[in-house]
């Protein structure tokens, strides 16, 4: 074989070996945060201020992707590198950490960041981005509009969903109410108290006796359960987080008012509201649930609870295991870790939101005929959950699964 022939097949052979690593990288798609062995994941929680209970969520969630790491080796072979920061519950801190794990940490996208006004406040910066702002932990509504807000998606049931089945169950269940509300001043506490008002529809006038409102910086609202309690309702419906909500437990108790307890999911925690509270203050309280009771001893050697008790015992041993917070975390989680499988090499910030809407799970810690289902027209993935009423040590359904579709 003469040099000429042989440097020809030389250059062949690097030029099939380009070809072929080529092909390889091409298979391969990565958005910001993601390298062949690991993915960025950002995340804001209040771990202090007035909403720092939910501080737990991001504790379960960080655990959850510790657990995944080591057992599994992370998702599809890389290491989940979760960056939480703290945000008071503070909008403008909220923006200042988003841009700082934007623009300096270069996540992949932002997942689970706590608070109504906290996401508000990133709502159009992330969808001008183009950055994923993912299964954001709020049930305002606004948060499953695909057709302006395309890189925005909620996980729970929406408030507004919430609001309407409450106010289905005030109908059906309690002769001539008389309705008080107490409701956080935002998207939020608007959002429930619209849902309780179209379902009542032209009654709301005449049912609705009394609306307070309070601010997140209000030191309390007692003054406020004063007014709704002088209002003569039979019913009050607490659309309150969890430092609030457990406030308005104790001061209804205190003035020995006795209306029919309605509690927004959103506090609905024995440990960072119905303790706080008083165990026998919180007897009776209805609210809506979606997941297991982690307090009801007959799921206690259930395999589901088996299996977040074993992952809380290893990953999140200081965690409470009677908050729902902590359940609520490891759930979302899962989420997350489905969805980044899903993504397979295609790991840009189109694909993550592509099959975040392509959702068919079931997870085994949610009640049965629940399921996570979404689409590119219905960013709302849980849109069912059961009443159920607190009986001072444990939740005990007061109905069926319903749903408002």
């Amino acid at each position: 074989m003469n040099t000429g022939r042989k440097l020809a097949i030389t250059f062949a052979a690097i030029a099939a070996m380009g070809l072929a690593a080529g092909t390889a990288l091409a298979d391969k798609m990565y958005g910001p945060g993601v390298t062949d062995t690991s993915i960025k994941i950002g995340n804001t929680m209040p771990y202090s201020g007035p909403a720092a209970a939910y501080g737990a969520i991001g504790k379960s969630i960080e655990a959850y992707f510790k657990k995944i790491n080591k057992e599994n080796g992370g998702v599809n072979g890389r290491l989940i590198e979760f960056i939480t920061l703290d945000d008071g519950y503070s909008p403008p801190k909220t923006k200042e950490q988003v841009r700082k794990l934007v623009e300096q940490d270069e996540v992949l996208l932002i997942f689970q960041s706590l608070g109504t006004p906290s996401n508000s406040a990133i709502h159009a910066y992330m969808n001008q981005k183009k950055i994923p702002q993912l299964f954001v932990a709020t049930g305002a509504t606004k948060w499953g509009d695909p057709e302006n807000f395309p890189w925005t998606m909620g996980w729970q049931p929406s408030y507004q969903t919430e609001g309407q089945l409450f106010g289905t169950y005030v109908m059906q269940n309690v002769e001539n109410p008389k309705i008080a509300i107490l409701y956080q001043n935002d998207d939020y506490g608007k959002d429930y108290v619209k849902g309780m008002k179209d379902v009542l529809g032209d009654k709301a006038k005449d049912l609705i006796v009394a609306e307070e409102s309070y601010e997140v910086t209000d030191p309390t609202i007692n003054s406020q359960i004063i007014k709704l309690k002088d209002s003569g309702a039979n019913v009050f419906f607490n659309v309150a987080t969890p430092k609030f909500a457990a406030q308005a437990i104790k001061k209804v108790r205190e003035l020995n008012w006795d209306p029919v307890f309605l509690n927004n999911s959103v506090s609905n925690s024995v440990g960072a509201v119905y303790e706080p509270a008083g165990l026998e203050n919180s007897k009776g309280i209805i609210s809506l649930q979606y997941f297991m009771d982690i307090t009801d001893p007959s799921v206690f050697d259930t395999e589901p609870y088996k299996k977040w008790k074993a992952f809380m015992d290893e990953y999140y041993p200081d965690g409470d295991k009677s908050s729902s917070f902590t359940a609520y975390g490891y759930l979302v989680a899962q989420t997350m870790e489905q969805v980044l499988k899903q993504c397979g090499d295609d790991l840009t910030r189109e694909n993550v939101m592509k099959q975040a809407a392509n959702l068919d799970l079931e997870l085994d810690m949610m009640l049965p005929g629940i399921k996570i289902q979404t689409s590119p027209t219905d960013y709302f993935p849980i849109e069912a959950m059961m009443p159920i009423a607190f009986d001072g040590e444990k939740f005990v359904p007061v109905g069926e699964v319903v749903s408002v579709n």
